[in-house]
């Protein structure tokens, strides 16, 4: 088997394989303008055949329809072994920012952050190094975290362009342990779901047994995190109930019976489709139906384990360890639920599905390491999607604005109104973000909504907020409103600019001296 000349896409789509899918809906496409080719053939002044013409004319448009999303995001999935190091100085290159079309989605999976007790009590307390990079990284970019998860040496992260943070919704992480009789997480998953547009994704961060004897246990481990990962929202309450499910990490399979001389002499001349053969992933996913259900770009990369550190070289240690590709990407669409035989003969019209009327369809677009970096014994690991679909609604749930002019020579008002019902909470509350924010929680300063009576739908809420919480020096910033039940920023306001205090310029303050705030936690 010849690797393929240039890494072609792979796709997959909510309703099932997009090459059968395509050329079923062409053959049905094809039927529907036959028949309305015989009726206009036919046709006469009788009311039926109008009425037969003009239902064959709706379904044919609904054919040419159904398969074409309206709206592109993509998505930017790093996974990497870190191997208790330090982050080092710069980790630009992994998340390509500069990309066009840029990245609306940056999901950062991370192993082997280092644990020790006194270091994890540390991290639990404030961001750790690896988090602070990548926000620092992403932040300026408007990149913003979403969500964060730790649990001993696994990290997982989302970022999301801050134009989508009204649209992502019921964010909820929650996390399985493996280790030591399923007590300990030094072995595991850390997940992340929500709702992006009315889609349910979600992102799983995985490190797996090591060593090259427990294939079978990395299988019976990755299976049991999927079956009790559980969600308290009744429509998906496990991972493969999601439109689309993500899964990577050190999943640590390894490359079986090959010598180390044939491992690196394959790889050395490029050559790597000699070892997919004995990929234990691909082996076991021909045994395992459930692994079945997920795909995996072709692996046109060097394997990503063991090298030396800060060096391109395999594992000269006295152990010499094989190369192998430990760190990967999968990723699974919810398929389409098989019709009966009475639904079959309809299901050239069939739309009510929701698959049909809300498609998603999920393109690789790169799957790849990037060997630039050293500080682990492991190299990361780059997938990038596409992701087409159509959104099952683009109107934020709450809308928010400034009123006036805002300064800290006096009080400001902002406006806020409930534009379609959901769970509210006199807990939620209003931040001032200075553009470039970091998180929900990088306000500068904060205000708690109405906190008497929840608002009626389309009532206008006005609230103040006291001149000596308002940034002295001014800049471009933007009112949010978080809800506490869907654990999100929900309304965004536009972009504002918030005038420079006269009287902090007359007094001479400098940034140390104002808006010394608590935040809240």
């Amino acid at each position: 088997m010849e690797p393929p000349a240039d890494g072609p896409r792979v796709r997959s789509d909510s309703a099932g394989s997009s090459a059968s899918q395509g050329s079923r809906t062409k053959v049905l496409l094809r039927q529907r303008l036959s028949q309305l080719l015989t009726c206009i053939e036919d046709m006469s002044s009788d009311d039926e055949a109008n009425e037969e013409v003009s239902r064959t004319l709706d379904e044919a448009f609904q054919l040419c329809g159904r398969f074409v999303p309206t709206d592109a995001f993509r998505l930017h999935i790093v996974t990497w072994n870190v191997g208790t190091a330090e982050p080092p100085e710069d980790v630009t290159s992994l998340l390509t920012p500069d990309v066009q079309p840029s990245t609306d989605l940056y999901v950062i999976g991370l192993q082997e952050v280092r644990a020790t007790p006194l270091k994890y009590i540390s991290d639990l307390l404030s961001d750790d190094s690896w988090s602070h990079a990548f926000t620092d990284a992403l932040a300026p970019r408007g990149l913003v975290k979403v969500a964060s998860l730790r649990m001993q040496g696994l990290l997982l992260l989302v970022f999301a362009k801050h134009l989508h943070l009204p649209f992502i919704r019921n964010v909820q992480t929650t996390y399985t342990r493996t280790g030591i009789f399923g007590y300990w997480g030094n072995k595991g998953a850390v997940s992340v779901r929500f709702s992006f547009y009315g889609h349910m994704l979600c992102f799983l961060n995985c490190h797996l047994a090591a060593h090259m004897n427990y294939a079978l246990q990395r299988v019976d481990d990755f299976e049991y995190i999927l079956e009790t990962q559980d969600f308290d929202l009744f429509e998906t309450p496990r991972v493969r109930d999601h439109r689309a499910a993500f899964c990577f990490g050190d999943l640590n399979f390894r490359i079986a019976d090959h010598g180390l001389h044939f491992l690196r002499s394959s790889i050395d001349s490029g050559r790597l489709h000699l070892l997919w053969g004995k990929d234990q992933l691909i082996s076991m996913k021909k045994k395992e139906p459930f692994l079945q259900e997920f795909e995996e770009g072709p692996l046109n990369f060097k394997p990503t384990y063991k090298f030396t550190r800060n060096s391109d070289t395999y594992d000269t240690s006295g152990k010499k360890r094989k190369p192998a590709w430990t760190d990967r990407v999968l990723w699974r669409i919810k398929p389409k639920s098989p019709p009966s035989d009475e639904e079959d003969e309809k299901a050239s019209t069939s739309t009510d599905d929701g698959l049909d009327e809300y498609p998603l369809l999920v393109t690789q677009e790169k799957y790849t390491s990037d060997m630039s970096y050293g500080v682990s014994d492991h190299k990361p690991v780059v997938a990038t999607f596409s992701l087409e679909l159509r959104k099952y609604f683009d109107t934020q749930l709450v809308h928010v604005s400034s009123v006036g002019v805002w300064s800290a020579d006096q009080d400001a008002q902002l406006n806020y109104t409930i534009q379609q019902d959901f769970l509210s909470s006199t807990w939620d509350w209003i931040g001032l973000y200075k553009m470039g924010f970091k998180s929900a929680s990088d306000y500068e300063t904060f205000v708690w909504v109405r906190e008497v009576d929840l608002p009626e739908i389309n009532e206008l809420i006005q609230l103040s907020i006291h001149k000596d919480e308002i940034p002295a020096l001014g800049g471009e910033y933007v009112l949010g409103y978080y809800s506490t039940n869907l654990q999100s920023l929900i309304g965004l306001s536009d972009n504002f600019h918030i005038l420079e205090s006269k009287s902090a310029v007359a007094d001479n303050l400098v940034p140390d001296n104002v808006n010394g705030l608590n935040k809240l936690e």
